[in-house]
């Protein structure tokens, strides 16, 4: 705790002076950009990977990025999403799954949960993802079986995403888009669901065309 102490003082004195604008506008209020929906995973740093800057993202991070379905219990999840879509009015959300997920492997063991039963419960979001492996994976290793795994579960969530009441009105206006993506601890490398396609494939092939007109207006 120590360390963590000291580096608060540390972006007391050196990184707010440094932005003190930028924390003066913010404390206006908030319009981010997207809803990033991702893993608790320590090892996910969601501005170091998008290079984004406070008040950008609307972060929600829960073990295994899952979107429970809407029901008529209030979840932490539900309540965020509804904030983020219908009070803040995001125009982007992300759900992004990474690999060496301890979550993915244990919806893909839940046997091996019986001491963490909140955990074990909570997975059960992932259950149709993981019949899917069951179904498709015969012949695969057991890594090809965690990739596709981690890519059926962010397809899931974004089912599920597509049920909440709020993001179904966006979606039926049309001024909301959803983004399924997979982040590579190891390599960096970061894949994109292309819907026209049903697959993924590297980020900078799927938005290769709103980059450029971004590079374009950034000119």
């Amino acid at each position: 705790m120590p360390r963590f102490a000291a580096g608060v003082v540390k972006f007391q004195n050196e990184v707010y002076p440094e932005n003190k604008d930028l924390f003066h506008e913010l404390d206006r209020g908030q319009a981010p950009e997207a809803l990033f929906i991702t893993c608790s995973d320590s090892r996910i740093e969601t501005a170091m990977i998008t290079q984004t800057a406070p008040g950008e993202l609307f972060i929600c991070r829960n073990a295994g990025n899952i979107v429970p379905p809407p029901s008529t219990h209030t979840g932490g999840m539900s309540a965020s999403i509804e904030f983020a879509v219908a009070a803040l009015k995001v125009p982007h959300i992300v759900v992004c799954g990474h690999t060496q997920c301890g979550a993915m492997k244990g919806a893909m063991n839940p046997e091996g949960l019986d001491k963490l039963p909140y955990v074990r419960d909570w997975l059960s979001y992932s259950r149709g993802a993981v019949e899917i492996v069951e179904e498709l994976g015969a012949g695969l290793s057991e890594d090809e079986k965690m990739t596709l795994l981690l890519r059926q579960n962010v397809i899931l969530q974004l089912q599920h995403l597509r049920s909440h009441p709020s993001v179904a009105r966006r979606l039926a206006k049309g001024d909301v888009e959803l983004h399924g993506w997979v982040y590579d601890i190891k390599t960096g490398a970061v894949d994109a669901y292309d819907p026209a396609t049903g697959d993924f494939c590297p980020v900078d092939v799927r938005y290769a065309a709103e980059m450029k007109r971004l590079a374009a207006d950034c000119a």
